[in-house]
């Protein structure tokens, strides 16, 4: 019989999956894997979103992680940088690489460079990469030395985009000393193994397993990649829910449910955090009117603060401290101390 599961359940089921109930006690490394990935288009917000979600983090610990090559920085899902454990680095960007070439047509950045032949321009970036990893102007230029009808600019992008390329230490590391400009090394030298297509029914049990159930259109919002209904619904190890408008909902059969009733504690995210750029309708953690607050004028850059599950109010980092905090409705006394708490936690974490 199929189970209808009520939005505020499917809520609580989202948030216990996310480790966003209760903390749990995993290597930095374990939860990334989890999550598949941490989406990390800006440096600090990875480490805000471990911190919500670990019992504890040391950042200098991550930061070490990612100088090790433990976790990779790398265009992949949604064509967006991620921090992933090296087996991931090296699948899901081979697997995305539609959603890059949607880029390379639609960037307007790129410009008439698309129409640079592209078995030439790998090979030029082979070149031009031979002898280890450069900074991202130096690659750049180099390229443009060998296509001069197109800007430095325009080539630099589409490296970025045709090639998987690591973004290296020092960038994305915890308070670094000096330029935290972006160097670029291919990713299968940078981990010590080839890319390979990864397992797409196994992607999206896990998929399934951090942010499920969730209907195909979910997979296509977090991931960018289309046409994933047939795969979907060929998988038959997978159970079938419903939501409260009847869509179906597909889960593995042994993840966990919540009954709904479980409190949800407060919890400061970071910018864009994987919990609710994940499903088609967003409406999981938030409201059209609460994500129309976060996307007003200047919005986007405010980093998120969710009360009993939902998305509830938001605020900026200013000298290490949580600062300019916009509450999008009134806390009861027990939220607000709370809130007063998980501000000093990221305090003490900026702090480190």
């Amino acid at each position: 019989m199929t189970s209808i599961l009520s939005r505020r359940r499917l809520n609580r089921t989202l948030l216990l999956r996310q480790h966003l109930l209760e903390r749990a006690t995993l290597r930095p490394e374990e939860m990334i894997g989890h999550l598949v990935g941490l989406q990390a288009q800006e440096p600090l917000p990875p480490y805000l979103s471990l911190a919500a979600r670990l019992t504890d983090v040391d950042p200098w610990a991550v930061s070490g992680a990612i100088e090790d090559r433990s976790l990779v920085r790398v265009l992949s899902l949604r064509d967006t940088v991620h921090l992933h454990v090296p087996e991931d680095a090296r699948t899901l960007p081979v697997w995305a690489s539609p959603v890059r070439e949607r880029e390379l047509r639609a960037s307007q950045t790129i410009g008439e460079a698309r129409e640079v032949d592209r078995d030439a321009f790998a090979a030029a970036v082979r070149e031009v990469l031979a002898d280890g990893p450069l900074p991202q102007r130096e690659l750049a230029a180099a390229l443009a030395e060998r296509f001069p009808a197109h800007t430095a600019a325009q080539l630099g992008q589409v490296a970025r985009v045709t090639e998987v390329l690591a973004q290296l230490p020092p960038r994305g590391c915890w308070k670094p000393e000096g330029s935290t400009s972006v160097s670029y090394d291919f990713v299968e030298r940078w981990t010590g193994a080839p890319l390979t297509p990864p397992d797409v029914p196994e992607v999206i049990r896990r998929y399934l397993r951090a942010f499920g159930p969730a209907t195909a259109a979910d997979v296509t919002a977090w991931s960018g990649i289309t046409r994933l209904g047939p795969v979907v619904k060929a998988m038959d190890d997978l159970v079938r829910h419903e939501d409260e408008d009847g869509r179906p909902l597909w889960d593995l059969a042994d993840a966990p449910l919540a009954d709904g009733e479980q409190p949800a504690p407060v919890r400061l995210l970071g910018n864009y955090d994987n919990l609710w750029l994940s499903h088609a309708g967003r409406d999981r953690v938030t409201t059209p009117e609460r994500r129309k607050a976060w996307m007003g004028v200047n919005g986007s850059w405010m980093m998120t603060i969710f009360v009993d599950g939902w998305l509830e109010g938001l605020y900026r980092l200013v000298d290490g401290r949580v600062s300019d905090i916009e509450l999008l409705r009134p806390l009861t006394r027990s939220e607000r101390s709370d809130l007063d708490d998980e501000v000093a936690r990221v305090e003490a974490l900026l702090a480190r």
